[in-house]
């Protein structure tokens, strides 16, 4: 299956690679690729490299290119404007860390090029936690569980990226509780917000026509230990 490819664009050959890496680790049958420094090893931007980037991560469905700095944005936009179908490939203004984040997982659950981007985007103004929320028998056809976190160390980057796909992909709306705080399971920055540690237990509700089915499916990656 052929899918939404990244490529992240720093000054920072270290930068570039770690983004890279830690977005990889979201969503590993995504194309991210990793562009930083300058042909010699110093600080800047290599046109070439993103232009052989872009073409490497686009696998049939483009790739969606993020970028640290203003210069780095110009070169990025000179490479995607020199390619012989510009439109496979979508420029975003996000933050480097959580919009690759948002973006690989997005990709993963095999996202379209414009949903990816738009994942990106949302990342800058997205509110990861909030405080309040209704009571559960105010939701009367929610289904809810309480599910314990039986990895090490609780809602960390990959388990909440395996949560969050597992809903993706379901007809249903999905809130996770920590505490006092919710954060929407469709969301890796949210669910990452939470602070939610191993062994503790969090509260899930869902509603929607998969709402049992998703609740099923959290509680048996809990079960598993998000395979940590």
């Amino acid at each position: 299956m052929s899918r939404v490819g990244l490529v992240v664009v720093s000054h920072s050959d270290m930068l570039a690679n770690g983004v890279a890496e830690l977005a990889g680790q979201m969503a590993p049958d995504v194309a991210v690729l990793p562009v930083g420094g300058t042909e010699e090893g110093g600080l800047g931007t290599d046109y070439g490299a993103v232009v052989e980037a872009l073409a490497d991560a686009d696998t049939g469905l483009g790739a969606v290119v993020l970028y640290d700095l203003g210069s780095a944005k110009m070169t990025a936009e000179m490479a995607v404007e020199s390619a012989d179908d510009p439109s496979r490939y979508a420029l975003v203004d996000a933050p480097l860390v959580e919009g690759a984040v948002a973006a690989a997982v997005a990709a993963q659950g095999g996202a379209s090029l414009g949903e990816v981007a738009a994942a990106a985007e949302r990342a800058s103004g997205e509110a990861p936690v909030v405080a309040s929320r209704p009571a559960l028998h105010l939701v009367s056809d929610a289904v809810a569980a309480e599910v314990l976190l039986t990895n090490e160390v609780g809602l960390h980057a990959r388990p909440a990226a395996l949560l969050a796909r597992t809903v993706a992909e379901l007809d249903a709306e999905v809130v996770v509780r920590y505490g006092e705080e919710e954060a929407n399971a469709a969301s890796v920055l949210a669910l990452m917000g939470l602070s939610a540690p191993g062994g503790k237990a969090i509260t899930v509700v869902a509603t929607g026509k998969d709402a049992r089915e998703a609740v099923r499916r959290i509680e048996e990656l809990a079960d598993r230990g998000f395979d940590d």
